[in-house]
């Protein structure tokens, strides 16, 4: 069982998604008790047991969906009947099963604490964001101004990118005050495994850095992961307005599995004249 839990830890930590069952219940000669746990990760593998092949294939098909919903469901499993198992389980009885999700909290890094990140911070807490604030300059990025967030790093660029552990449930917003800045912090995004890249700024200055960028070697196809200019089109015009557009693009990367990979390079429109 101790081995279950710090599997658990660990693909939250990678930002990996699973399920464990449960038994809650059982009746009859179910192979497995009452308190059986069993990790069924996404790739397909397990561990632990809560019936070998008699019911676990069927376990597997529903925890499939707990975590394609990642909404936690009980199952009732019927083996009334089933032929015993080439390993001598004995098929039989009823189990009822309790899935639930393994994901881990969705993690917003946003570059640069300008205007923009004040709102974007705040709200994106408030919809179940870990926030991490990353700024070069003390006078910004502090706890003073920023204290929903779980993180603030007051340090250049250079020193703090490091320090970050990105993974599948990582969210970038970039909005620093310099486009050089901008460019830099794109360069080291689009190598990570983050779930979504976004980038504020003019389509004039999305391509020059895209271009900046090719000329030193990255793939076109990283940065076709890039949601630049970054935020739902609603018109938005102020900080207020445009924190609101790119928080509701997150929750819509979030809520909508495979869309992160896709490019939105024409769908923004967050000027890169309101960064801070």
């Amino acid at each position: 069982m101790e081995d279950i839990y710090k599997e658990i830890v660990r693909i939250q930590e990678e930002g990996g998604v699973a399920a464990l069952a449960s038994i809650l219940w059982v009746k009859g000669s179910t192979p497995r008790s009452a308190g059986s746990k069993m990790l069924l990760r996404s790739d397909g593998t397990i561990l632990g047991s809560v019936g070998g092949g008699c019911a676990e294939a069927e376990v597997w098909q529903a925890a499939r969906e707990v975590m394609e919903t990642g909404t936690a469901k009980v199952f009732k499993f019927d083996m009334t009947g089933r032929e015993s198992t080439p390993d001598g389980l004995i098929c039989g009885g009823i189990m009822e099963v309790y899935l639930e999700p393994i994901i881990s909290q969705p993690a917003l890094h946003l570059f640069g604490a300008g205007h923009i990140a004040f709102y974007a911070s705040r709200l994106a807490k408030t919809v179940g964001f870990k926030v991490v604030v990353v700024d070069e300059r003390p006078a910004y990025a502090n706890k003073e101004k920023f204290p929903e967030a779980d993180v603030v790093l007051a340090e250049e660029f250079d020193i703090a990118l490091p320090k970050l552990k990105i993974n599948k449930n990582s969210y970038i917003v970039i909005a620093c005050r310099g486009h050089e800045l901008d460019q830099m912090v794109l360069e080291w995004a689009v190598k990570t495994d983050a779930r979504y890249i976004g980038m504020i700024g003019s389509k004039k200055k999305v391509k020059t850095v895209f271009e900046n960028l090719k000329e030193k070697g990255i793939p076109s196809e990283r940065l076709e992961r890039v949601h630049a200019p970054v935020g739902l089109e609603i018109y938005s015009e102020t900080p207020e307005e445009i924190a609101v557009s790119i928080v509701a693009e997150l929750i819509k990367v979030r809520r909508q599995p495979g869309t992160a990979d896709k490019s939105h390079q024409s769908h923004g429109a967050i000027s890169s004249s309101v960064h801070d």
